[in-house]
């Protein structure tokens, strides 16, 4: 096997990916990068009966924006493709072959009723295990119990049937888990477990191991929910002889409910209304829509780090890490044997972070794109003083265009509590003036506006606490907000002065329906 490191990331394009599988994907490139490694991605999808339309390339484009890149994979290609799992189904047969001439698997022709009834038959005599496995092999309809003439007419015949692994009786098989140490587990407790269907496909158990071997993998690295399967595929390791190239196992724990309290599920976030997906699906069936923190509005980055640290942990007081200074950091070794509990603030948090470390700028582009989406006229320059001003105001980008509403045009509604507040004789003497001072000057900065704003106030003898709420009303519709002077400048003189009057206008009318 090769002494580099090599790792692989093999969904199943069976639903859509959750956001256990792109942790599970992160962690590997994670560990991929650290050890100059390799990181492949290996589509499974021998289950042609739970294929979904699209499923795959969600895949993709789901790593492709959290910047989890393969170095070999369907569309890279390298030199142990294919990487598609039924673009291989014609090389698993050999394997399945030899264990068959080795009695180290055989043929089962059970009809579905059949195993129902053998179920049943020994939920009623209480036995330990309901499964198909060393003991009740000896009383079902298969290769074991029948004889080779029988065999052969039944598939000469073409009788349904599938290759199980036989299961020895009375061993023990080990392996050592970088996250969990040593794990023992008897045989009588395995079940003999399918290998390969009558058409030819493999399971997942059989082509796992078939390809994790044929493309050296080194580091099996994925959820807790496959370690009960580890134990069968070391066995089947050993069984095609390469019990000396076992690759290392890492199990990593179960992302939990916010409380703790079992497996996050999508359930769980349609309920609570937070995403769990890391980008939007609009598909059929049960998965039907389902939101994505893309589309929510967390920046990439941050979604990153945070899928880091639901079971990782460098150590230490800073949490904000790059996906370059994460791998500099990762070690399988810190990945922690309890699960995650799945913490949407945190993830919040996480964005509001890297949103407040953007360059103005930057966040200025992507409020553009907004814009432009919903044919509004901004430019960059615009685009840019508005997202100096809200900067610190946003979780999610979206909230550029939502929160920012009043920038893209005069307000429809104002805050009618400070309305009926604010809106006395002082504001009443004040605004209007304000707004024909405003109207005669071309452009102002934000201390032009404040200098003219206190001019008036001192010709009425006011103080700004009497007025200056009721502005910002008048200006943007709400009673907090960014600097106003600030705010007004963005949207030059002309048009406050044209906001101002229309405001006193309504303002009228408000305060006189009460």
């Amino acid at each position: 096997m090769s002494q580099e490191v090599r790792v692989r990331f093999a969904p199943s394009p069976t639903g859509v990916l959750h956001i256990g599988g792109i942790r599970t994907a992160l962690y590997n490139y994670l560990f991929a990068k650290k050890n100059n490694g390799k990181f492949l991605l290996r589509i499974e999808d021998t289950d042609q009966s739970r294929f979904v339309e699209g499923a795959e390339q969600y895949i993709k484009d789901s790593l492709a924006w959290c910047g989890i890149i393969p170095d070999e994979g369907p569309d890279q290609g390298g030199d142990f493709g294919p990487y598609k799992q039924s673009d291989r189904k014609d090389l698993y047969k050999g394997y399945v072959d030899q264990l068959l001439a080795e009695d180290k698997a055989y043929y089962a022709f059970d009809t579905p009723e059949e195993l129902d009834e053998m179920r049943e038959t020994l939920k009623a005599a209480k036995a330990n295990s309901l499964n198909y496995n060393s003991i009740s092999r000896n009383t079902m309809k298969n290769s074991l119990t029948l004889s080779a003439d029988e065999v052969q007419a039944k598939l000469d015949a073409g009788e349904p049937y599938v290759i199980r692994i036989k299961v020895p009786a009375k061993e023990e098989v080990r392996l050592k888990d970088i996250v969990r140490g040593w794990v023992n587990v008897h045989t009588s407790t395995m079940d003999d477990k399918v290998l390969m269907k009558s058409d030819g496909m493999p399971t997942y158990h059989l082509a796992n191991v078939v390809d994790d071997h044929l493309m050296e993998i080194t580091h099996v690295i994925r959820g807790e929910e496959w370690l009960p399967s580890a134990p069968l595929h070391v066995l089947l390791y050993q069984y095609l002889g390469w019990g000396d190239e076992i690759p290392e196992f890492a199990h990593l724990p179960l992302l939990l409910k916010p409380d703790g309290n079992g497996k996050l599920s999508k359930r769980d976030a349609e309920k609570h209304g937070f995403p769990i997906f890391p980008l939007a699906w609009q598909g059929q069936g049960e998965d039907g829509e389902l939101k994505g923190f893309k589309e929510e509005g967390y920046l990439s980055p941050a979604f990153v780090n945070f899928l880091a640290f639901l079971g990782w942990n460098p150590g230490g007081e800073n949490e904000i890490y790059s996906l370059t200074e994460l791998v500099k950091e990762f070690s399988l070794e810190r990945i922690t044997k309890a699960g995650a509990k799945f913490d949407i603030q945190k993830a919040i948090w996480y964005n509001q972070q890297y949103i407040r470390r953007m360059s103005p700028s930057a966040l200025g582009q992507l409020l553009l794109v907004q814009t432009t989406a919903a044919g509004i006229t901004c430019d960059a320059d615009k685009a840019t003083a508005i997202a100096t001003l809200l900067q610190e105001r946003i979780d999610f980008i979206p909230e550029l265009s939502t929160k920012g509403a009043y920038f893209f045009g005069q307000p429809t509604d104002y805050d009618a509590k400070t309305v009926k507040k604010k809106w006395k004789e002082t504001a009443q003497a004040v605004l209007p003036q304000l707004a024909d001072k405003l109207d005669t000057e071309e452009t102002l900065t934000a201390e032009g506006i404040q200098e003219a704003f206190h001019a008036v106030l001192a010709d009425n003898e006011a103080g700004a606490g009497m007025v200056m709420q009721i502005l910002r009303v008048a200006v943007t519709g709400e009673a907090g907000g960014p600097d106003l002077m600030k705010i007004m400048e963005v949207l030059g003189t002309k048009e406050v002065s044209h906001r101002i009057k229309k405001a006193v206008e309504s303002f009228d009318t408000m305060t006189a329906a009460t």
